[in-house]
């Protein structure tokens, strides 16, 4: 009865078809095995569980931006090694490495068109040492708090970073006082500011300019906190609460405004900018 049955023939070497490693994306939420051109067109949003993987500074201004509308600003600012930090890693190396990478520091600013409305905008880059605010960062928030400023344009800043530079030293630490102040002289001329919070946005850019907007979105599921919640488990000797510094948890507690999706968030942040724009017009 050979006839009816199939012989099963191991596949020879010429037989099998090589697929590139890079077709499908394991999802960090649900586990699920996702074809990568699907989760490109769905903005790196799992179709299945919504969960948010990391994008870079340049897809978010092509998120945000109106088609051909935006123009960055001090592109030539790049960082030095004031401290001459050479102890543990090289960090003139580290930079180097990530310029080659074409990444020209942790942030990019510039002004563009968000839904018909003239805007500052700040990006951070996870890509480039952990998004970590040098002096280089802080200068060029700060530049760009002051161009909207001047403009009487609202600010816009999408934060992504680990927190102050360590191989900056006080430098580092010197930006958070610098950009904040840049960020209450908006306030004070009624201009409005829109800090966007992805995954992760923590320690002295969460203390500063992250969380001193007028109004706060977050993505989904993003972890926003100073401290990284072992550190604070270990100092406190208790057991966190689920869901503890994730954007959700801080909604319920009143540090967010929003959690929006970021295939939303476009649009979400118009309504926003447009809601606002009355009032600082008034105030004008």
């Amino acid at each position: 009865m050979a006839w009816f049955r199939k012989e099963k023939k191991p596949l020879r070497s010429a037989e099998r078809r090589d697929v590139p490693t890079d077709v499908f994306v394991k999802c960090e939420g649900c586990g699920e095995a996702i074809y990568r051109e699907k989760l490109t067109h769905n903005l790196e949003v799992c179709p299945d569980c919504g969960f948010h993987f990391r994008i870079d500074a340049e897809a978010y201004v092509e998120l945000l931006i109106d088609d051909g509308n935006f123009n960055e600003l001090d592109m030539h600012l790049r960082a030095a090694d004031p401290l001459r930090f050479t102890d543990l890693k090289a960090y003139i190396d580290r930079i180097g490495i990530s310029e080659a990478k074409g990444q020209g520091e942790a942030v990019i600013t510039g002004t563009g068109v968000i839904d018909g409305m003239q805007v500052a905008l700040a990006v951070m880059d996870f890509r480039f040492i952990a998004g970590s605010m040098g002096s280089v960062v802080g200068e060029k928030i700060s530049r760009c708090g002051r161009v909207a400023l001047e403009r009487r344009i609202p600010l816009v800043i999408v934060n992504a970073s680990g927190g102050a530079r360590m191989q900056e030293g006080i430098y580092s630490l010197m930006q958070m006082a610098k950009t904040s102040a840049v960020l209450a002289d908006l306030h004070e001329a009624g201009i409005p500011y829109v800090s966007i919070l992805t995954d992760p946005t923590t320690g002295g850019v969460t203390a500063s300019y992250a969380m001193l907007g007028d109004v706060h979105l977050a993505e989904p599921g993003a972890l926003i906190g100073f401290a990284g919640p072992r550190v604070i488990e270990e100092t406190i000797k208790q057991e966190l609460p689920d869901g503890f510094q994730r954007s959700e948890f801080l909604l319920r507690h009143g540090m967010v405004d929003r959690v929006v999706d970021r295939r939303e968030l476009k649009a979400e942040l118009a309504i926003v900018l447009r809601h606002m724009g009355n009032a600082w017009e008034n105030h004008s």
